[in-house]
Parts: structure tokens; sequence; C-alpha cells
């Protein structure tokens, strides 16, 4: 549990750094006014709250899903899965870069959410802020998905709401300094930090795929037996009952006689 947590908090704050290309164009647009920097920080606020709570609804969600699979049985082979699809998701694009377009796939949805932010730009209110960061939480992102599998691999839907909830506010230091400073850093220095998050995610599917091949090793990888589940079952009254019902008809008969 505790380590679930650090670990999300942990995908926050570096994958921060390729939310400042991916979403500080939006950061840096907030309609947050001239004001005071006091006030340019809570409305900053808000929308980095927005953006934490649709993460912390999508939480409980696939907190919820993963706790079927683990009703199932399935949360060891989740678990791998989840951390196979971690890995390739950065190794395909690397792969099979100029072959297709994986943007494309998301494009439509993409367009219809950007297309509801440009009418809330030019509203001026700690509300709408909270709204642009509600809606800006749906937007396709790899980094949300990998904190998704995460949520998923937590069995739970309190634990899964926490996982979200501690990744949106792990992100939140970094969006909310784009915001009120701009432009955070240059462009090739954005491109050397947006490195890190590819091999940050590539480790973490990694720990994934450990953890759901039980190991032995303390934290990363705790040994358990789902995988090879005892198939030795006592069925009630298939063995002992049967030869207590015995026993008590010969109890019986010799008081007869």
């Amino acid at each position: 549990m505790i380590f679930d947590l650090y670990t999300a908090l942990t995908i926050g704050l570096v994958g921060s750094l390729h939310c400042i290309g991916m979403c500080g164009p939006i950061a840096v647009a907030l309609p947050l006014g001239r004001k005071s920097l006091i006030d340019r920080s809570v409305g900053g606020l808000f929308y980095n709250l927005g953006r934490t709570m649709t993460y912390g609804l999508l939480g409980a969600i696939f907190g919820l899903l993963g706790k079927g699979i683990e009703m199932a049985g399935f949360q060891q082979w989740a678990s791998i899965i989840m951390g196979a699809v971690m890995v390739l998701s950065v190794l395909f694009p690397f792969l099979f870069r100029g072959k297709f377009n994986f943007d494309a796939l998301t494009s439509g949805f993409t367009g219809k959410l950007i297309f509801r932010f440009r009418k809330r730009f030019g509203i001026q209110s700690k509300s709408n802020l909270f709204l642009i960061g509600l809606l800006n939480g749906l937007l396709p992102c790899g980094l949300v998905y990998v904190a998704v599998a995460g949520a998923i691999n937590t069995n739970d839907v309190i634990q899964g709401v926490l996982f979200m909830v501690l990744f949106g506010l792990g992100t939140i230091p970094v969006m909310l300094a784009v915001s009120l400073i701009g432009n955070l850093a240059s462009g090739p220095v954005r491109q050397k930090l947006s490195r890190v998050v590819p091999v940050f995610v590539v480790i973490l599917g990694i720990i994934f795929i450990l953890r759901g091949l039980s190991l032995g090793i303390p934290f990363i990888s705790p040994k358990t037996n789902m995988l090879t589940p005892n198939k030795e079952m006592k069925v009630k009254g298939s063995c002992c009952t049967p030869a207590k019902t015995h026993t008590m008809k010969t109890d019986t008969l010799k008081r007869q006689d």
C-alpha cells in the first residue's frame, strides 16, 4: 500500500517533466488575468485541483476494475500484462516511428475537448479554471495511462482514488510554476527532460512485471501463490461427513442391541 502511494507520487513528479511539453501550452494560456501573484496562484491551483479530481474519479473506476480482476484471481496476470503494455508503449513508437500515426487514434475525442477548452479561455473565474482542469484531466495522455495502470494494480476503489489523486498532486508543482512563469524551460531543455519519462515508464513496467511474477523480492516482487494456486480443495461433506455419519449409525445399532 505505502509502496504504491510512493510510486503514484513519483510518477506525478517525474512525469511532470513530460507535462511541460504536452500540457504546458494549456497551462500558459490559462485565463489567470494580471492580478496579484497570490490571486493568480490560487487560480492556477483551482485548475490543477480540477485535473486531480478527474484523476481521482478515474482512480475509482479503474480501482473497481482491479478489484474485479482480483476477485477473479487474475491480479498477478493483470500486473504482468499491464507491465508489458507499459514497456511496449515506449518501444512501439520508437521501433515503428513514421510508419504508424498513434495520435490519430484519439484525435477526434481530443479535438472535441480542445474545442470546449477554447470556449472557456475567455472567462476569468475560479470556477471556470476548475472546469478547465476537469476537462484537461480527460485529455488522452500516455502518462495518465501509466497512472491508470497503477490504479488497476491497487485492486481497490479507495486505494485507486488515492493513487490517482497523489499522481495528480505530484504534477502540481511544475504545472503551477508553468502557469505562473510561462515557458518554464526552452525547447531544447524540454526535449532533454522528456527523454527521462520513457525510461521511467519502462522501469515502472518492469517493476509491474516483477510484482506479477512474485519472485519473493521484498516490496518489489512479494511472494504469493496466485500464479500457481493450490489445486487441493476440501469439499464439505466429501470426506469427514460420511465417516461421522457411519460412526453415528454404528453407535445407534449398538444401543438397539
